[in-house]
C-alpha cells in the first residue's frame, strides 16, 4: 500500500530524502541549522514541527527557491537563509557564537541541479561539463578534465568511483583532449565508452560523473573540515545528522562519529593516555539508516542515502 503522505515535502525543484527520519531525530529541537538547504524540503518539515531554522547553501538559485517556498516562516522570524559553505562555518558572520539543538548536513545534489543542463551535473547529451555547487568557484569539470595529468585523473576515478581500471579512463581522456578539449557531457561519455567498451550504460556514467563532481567541489575534503566545526556548534545534548550518498562520505561520517564517542583515542600500545581522555558524545544510530521501500519506490535517488546521527555530551 502506498503511503498517502509520502512525498508531501517534494516540489518540482527537489525531492528531499528521509524527511520523516530527520524530523524524528530532531523532535523537540528549538533551533536547527540546515547546512545544505537545497530546495528547502527538510527545512520546511522542521519548521512545520515547531523548530526555528537557520539554513546555509552555496547555490544562490537554491536559496532563492527556498526563500519563496518558506516566505511565511521567514516573515515570522523563524527561518533565515544564508549563502555560505558549511566547511567554512566560522567565516559566516551571521552564525558567530550561535549554537543549535540540531544540525543537518544532507550531502546530495538537488533534483533541480541534476535536471538543469546548464549546471552540468547530468550526463544528458549536450549538458555542459560544469558541476560547480557554488558558481563563484572558478574550476569547472571541463577545466579539471582538460588540465589534470593522467595520474591525478586516475586517482579521482579510483578513489571516488571505486574503479580498479581508473588508469585506462584517465589515459583515454588525456588522449582525446589532445585532439579536442572536453566541453560537454558527450565528451566524457564517449571517453568512458572508449576506455571500457560500448556496453557502458547509465549506471556507469552516473558513477564516473559523480566522481568528477566530488573532485570539482572538493566534497570529501569539505566534509572532513566541516564535521568538527558542526560538532562544536551543537548545544549540550544536540544532535548532528549526516545524509551521505557516496561510500567515501558515509565512511568518513561513520569513522568520525565513532571516534567522537570513544573515551580514549591514543595509539593501542601507548602506556599512558595523552588524548582528551573522555568521550565527546555518543552515536544515536549504531548502523546507518536507509530510506524505506515506499520512499525508494517513489524517489529512486534515495536508494543510495545513508543517514547517521550523533549526540553531543550533555
Amino acid at each position: 500500500m502506498i503511503d498517502p503522505l509520502a512525498g508531501r515535502w517534494d516540489t518540482s525543484y527537489h525531492a528531499p530524502v528521509m524527511v520523516d527520519e530527520v524530523s524524528a531525530l530532531f523532535a523537540g529541537a528549538k533551533e536547527v541549522l540546515d547546512c545544505t538547504l537545497g530546495g528547502g524540503g527538510h527545512s520546511e518539515a522542521l519548521l512545520a514541527s515547531g523548530s526555528s531554522v537557520v539554513a546555509l547553501d552555496r547555490d544562490e538559485a537554491a536559496i532563492a527557491e527556498a526563500r519563496k517556498r518558506l516566505a511565511p516562516y521567514e516573515a515570522s522570524g523563524r527561518f533565515l537563509a544564508i549563502r555560505g559553505n558549511f566547511a567554512e562555518l566560522d567565516r559566516v558572520p551571521e552564525l558567530a557564537g550561535r549554537k543549535f539543538d540540531g544540525i543537518l548536513a544532507d550531502l546530495g545534489v538537488s533534483s533541480h541541479q541534476i535536471n538543469a543542463d546548464e549546471r552540468g551535473f547530468s550526463f544528458r547529451p549536450g549538458a555542459l561539463l560544469d558541476m560547480r555547487m557554488d558558481r563563484r568557484s572558478t574550476t569547472t569539470a571541463a577545466e579539471l578534465l582538460n588540465t589534470l595529468d593522467e595520474a591525478n585523473l586516475s586517482q579521482i576515478f579510483r578513489d571516488y568511483a571505486d574503479e580498479p581500471r581508473a588508469n585506462r579512463l584517465a589515459r583515454e581522456i588525456t588522449r582525446r583532449r589532445e585532439r579536442k578539449p572536453m566541453h560537454v557531457s558527450d565528451d566524457l561519455v564517449d571517453a568512458i565508452r572508449g576506455a571500457f567498451g560500448a556496453r557502458m550504460g547509465p549506471g556507469d556514467f552516473a558513477r564516473f560523473f559523480q566522481a568528477v563532481r566530488i573532485a570539482v567541489n572538493d566534497e570529501l575534503g569539505a566534509l572532513e573540515r566541516a564535521l568538527p566545526l558542526l560538532r562544536d556548534r551543537l548545544k549540550p545534548g544536540g544532535i548532528l545528522a549526516v545524509i551521505a550518498y557516496h561510500s567515501g562520505e558515509d565512511r568518513l561520517a561513520k569513522h568520525t562519529m565513532r571516534e567522537w564517542g570513544m573515551e580514549c583515542i591514543c595509539p593501542p600500545k601507548q602506556l599512558q593516555c595523552t588524548c582528551r581522555g573522555h568521550a565527546l558524545g555518543k552515536l544515536v544510530t549504531k548502523r546507518a539508516m536507509i530510506a524505506s521501500r515506499t520512499e525508494t519506490a517513489s524517489n529512486p535517488r534515495s536508494r543510495s542515502a545513508r543517514l547517521r546521527a550523533w549526540r553531543s555530551a550533555a
